[in-house]
């Protein structure tokens, strides 16, 4: 039964025991005629603990290679919090809680509110919908800091250094909110990413950089994203973001923030 209370429940499943391939029900109980129903709730519940083994095996490659980043997921049932409806399920890959306690003292207490939430950070995420796969790097309106040491970034040293990071994720697109417009990674110019920066204002726009694999509705279709290799393949291409993240996320070693 779906819950009423309006406070997002606490807590995290437990990730399946290893990386599992996806299922028909990882995408049927997002789609309309199940995202309502609290009876799909166990399909869902699976396919969370599913993105969780998944991220926890990225986590683990990238504390291997000096980033460390916690794992959270987005709520599998139907409640206030998520409108009463299960359109998608995701895991953040999020700063932890000693690289929040740095920002909170460099924010100041009144900047620094709710940075435990996930999406007030900058994050990597794996995500499912019915219709797709998704891997991706947000900067959600709220995380208007990490938005602000990107700007900064590219002021102080010219936009040729996140122009490189971003060429090297040739399948990826650079998208802006909600718009329809899209920055095709692999061969951006110069001049192509000054035209998104004269748009993007942090605060009031979603920086998304993303690749995704579509869905067929039809079972026979699906074939393709249930295969063994998939999380794999995921996987591979989350950590080809870490580069991104470390550039525009702020940290000890991107401290652009209040620079300039």
């Amino acid at each position: 039964m779906a819950q009423s209370s309006s406070k997002k429940p606490a807590g995290e499943p437990q990730p399946l025991d290893s990386v599992t391939p996806f299922e028909p029900w990882d995408f049927e109980a997002l789609g309309p005629n199940h995202a309502r129903n609290p009876e799909a709730n166990d399909h869902r519940l699976r396919t969370r603990r599913k993105l969780l083994s998944l991220a926890k095996a990225c986590a683990t490659r990238m504390k291997a290679a000096d980033l460390a980043l916690d794992v959270r997921t987005s709520l599998h049932n139907p409640h206030a919090f998520n409108g009463k409806k299960v359109e998608r399920l995701w895991a953040y890959l999020v700063r932890p809680k000693a690289e929040k306690t740095k920002l909170r003292k460099v924010l100041g207490r009144d900047l620094a509110k709710d940075l435990d939430n996930a999406y007030r950070n900058a994050y990597l995420c794996l995500a499912v919908e019915s219709d797709r796969l998704e891997v991706s790097l947000r900067i959600h309106v709220d995380a208007w800091y990490d938005g602000q040491n990107l700007i900064k970034r590219v002021k102080s040293e010219g936009v040729h250094g996140w122009l490189q990071v971003l060429n090297t994720l040739e399948g990826f697109q650079l998208r802006l909110h909600d718009w329809k417009g899209e920055w095709a990674c692999g061969d951006l110019t110069p001049e192509r990413l000054e035209e998104f920066l004269r748009f993007y204002v942090p605060g009031e726009h979603q920086l998304v950089v993303d690749r995704r694999w579509p869905v067929p509705a039809t079972p026979a279709g699906r074939e393709a994203v249930m295969g063994d290799d998939v999380p794999s393949l995921m996987a591979d291409e989350l950590l080809r973001l870490v580069p991104l993240y470390r550039y525009l996320a702020w940290s000890d070693e991107s401290d652009f923030l209040f620079s300039g």
